[in-house]
């Protein structure tokens, strides 16, 4: 079982993010949190979740590290008794208010990974992206966090923004990979509706050698691929949970639930749902909607697909892929070695 939290609150709004965050919404926090807590008790019950059983937590944002930990509290004195004992528990953080105490107070209430919105170590791309912090705070929140023992360590970065070149992204993975983390996460520019940068859309740069020279640079210096955005000397498992299509509870305004065939979604506006979080619709998924999303997250992934799950036409095709080198059959799954091309994979099978 797997658990997200979303935190919609943010220093500033990044010119490119389309989450559901506010930047003016900071005297909510109090009754937002209490009201995430309602809905928490009510997502444990419904899910039926037991004692020990939830693996991985992750909250994310918005900006986490927005909050103060005593609010965080009592989420989780409620949760304890659920989670793992060896239970991956993240907390997304921007290095602007990723303070010492603050990241000792998420160490103390459990957390042991931090996955910190870096973007760049390039002053003048971080202002163009109108993220709020330096490149050297950047650097010392990682830093900081490792002598506070956090376990596991994680940065993004952003790549394909107007400007980039092979030289100013090697400098950012060469820069990331001197820092003590385990796990980078490397995001192609999207131009998403409502953002500012909708109405400047020659910001994103149309340049698919760049993105196989992230790929490949990240990899040289260290962390291996596993998911089309995602790489590690450790493999987040929460991350693995969603490739794998597993169960989550989705928690706060704007996250999404999953369970069996039904998604779940809580309100997204902040006011509406601290008025009332229980307020959730939900979605019935058919059979051939669910296994078109097993095709798609498994091709973006090294989870693959079961061949057993695929109708005969589709293992007839997806075997003519293995013929053709486009995919991969090992154990009786089918592997995707070019995540860049899953989504035309998974069109051919599927069609």
């Amino acid at each position: 079982m797997l658990l997200y939290i979303h935190i919609p609150y943010c220093d500033s709004k990044c010119y490119y993010c389309s989450f559901n965050s506010y930047v003016d919404k900071f005297d909510t926090r109090k009754s937002y949190m209490q009201a995430l807590l309602e809905q928490l008790k009510f997502e444990l019950e419904r899910f039926g979740v037991k004692r020990d059983s939830i693996d991985t937590l992750f909250i994310g944002g918005g900006t986490p590290s927005t909050v103060a930990t005593e609010l965080y509290q009592p989420i989780f004195e409620l949760l304890g008794p659920y989670l793992k004992e060896e239970a991956e528990m993240t907390s997304e953080a921007n290095p602007n208010s990723a303070s010492k105490a603050w990241l000792a107070g998420m160490k103390s209430l459990g957390i042991n990974r931090i996955s910190f919105g870096v973007q760049s170590f390039s002053a003048d791309k971080l202002k163009a992206l109108n993220r709020a912090h330096s490149p050297r705070e950047a650097i010392e929140a990682i830093e900081n966090a490792k002598l506070l023992g956090f376990q596991h360590l994680s940065l993004d970065l952003i790549y394909n923004f107007l400007g980039d070149s092979t030289l100013s992204l090697l400098s950012d993975i060469k820069q990331a990979s001197a820092l003590p983390i385990d796990h980078i996460s490397a995001y192609e520019l999207t131009i998403e509706a409502n953002t500012p940068f909708a109405k400047r859309p020659k910001v994103r740069q149309e340049d698919e050698r760049l993105a196989q020279f992230v790929v490949q640079s990240i990899q040289e210096h260290g962390f291996a691929q596993y998911e089309i955005s995602n790489f590690g000397t450790y493999q987040s498992r929460h991350n693995i949970g969603y490739w794998r299509l597993e169960n989550y509870i989705g928690a706060g305004a704007g996250a999404v639930g999953f369970l069996g065939n039904t998604r779940y979604y809580p309100q997204v506006n902040i006011d509406a749902y601290i008025s009332n979080p229980l307020k959730i619709s939900n979605e019935k998924l058919k059979d051939i909607e669910l296994l078109t999303e097993r095709i798609f997250l498994g091709l973006r992934s090294c989870v693959g697909i079961n061949k057993d799950i695929l109708p005969l036409p589709m293992q007839t095709r997806a075997d003519y892929l293995v013929q053709k080198q486009k995919l991969r059959l090992d154990s009786n799954r089918y592997h995707n070695p070019d995540f860049f091309i899953a989504d035309e994979i998974a069109l051919y099978l599927i069609n």
